[in-house]
């Protein structure tokens, strides 16, 4: 039996708007770096500072500690800015699934390559908050642990947060490669979605349990297909 699902945030859970895709991005040409679309996409889901860092260098720029710092300073602003005038939202269905998943006695932690300062006014603005009655049992961002996706500290911290001891019953994932690789590094379930810029194909290249739509369809495998445990 299944007793938590991590969840990624932007383009799993939130529709941000693609924002986070180009304020990275125009982060880090702003150092004069060019950026393939390809390693943009690797990067997507991980820790953004790390994410930054990789990039640069990737671009030709030496990613210097303190030009990492200013560089994700500006990404910081421009997702701040950029959030202000559009606003993050749920993606369809999405909460309703989650709303199921806890009615069955399911836990639901988010993770995310987000800092905690980027993170937390997404949830704020979405009414996600944790603890007794909430929607959310754990939230834990990039900047809480030693290392971003693909590691899998965070899978891991939710399960501390939650009191969850046993892998096999935890399902983690989202939109990208590296929430599959955090989730198989982490010995859970992996799940991935296709409601972020991926498809079908891209992402089953990699370990995973299911590929789906999106994560409101989650409750009805569950239902029909439970895991084996």
């Amino acid at each position: 039996m299944i007793e938590l699902v991590v969840l990624d945030m932007a383009g799993t859970t939130v529709d941000e708007h693609g924002i986070v895709y180009r304020a990275l991005e125009d982060s880090v040409t702003a150092a004069g770096a060019s950026v393939d679309a390809t390693d943009l996409q690797t990067w997507m889901g991980a820790d953004k500072t790390e994410a930054i860092a990789a990039l640069l260098e990737l671009g030709g720029v030496t990613a210097e500690p303190d030009l990492v710092a200013r560089q994700f300073d500006h990404f910081r602003a421009l997702l701040a800015r950029r959030y202000a005038a559009n606003r993050p939202v749920a993606l369809p269905g999405v909460e309703d699934a989650m709303r199921t998943l806890k009615s069955r006695g399911i836990k639901i932690g988010l993770t995310t390559g987000f800092s905690r300062d980027v993170a937390a006014p997404i949830l704020e603005t979405l009414g996600w908050g944790t603890g007794e009655g909430r929607l959310l049992d754990a939230v834990v961002t990039s900047d809480e642990v030693a290392a971003g996706r693909p590691a899998p500290y965070m899978i891991h911290r939710v399960m501390e947060a939650t009191g969850v001891q046993d892998v096999r019953r935890v399902i983690a994932g989202g939109d990208t490669v590296v929430d599959l690789l955090a989730a198989h590094h982490a010995g859970v379930n992996g799940l991935g979605v296709l409601t972020g810029a991926l498809d079908r194909a891209q992402l089953e290249q990699h370990p995973h349990s299911w590929v789906l739509e999106s994560v409101k369809d989650l409750p009805g495998v569950l239902e029909s297909a439970p895991v084996n445990q």
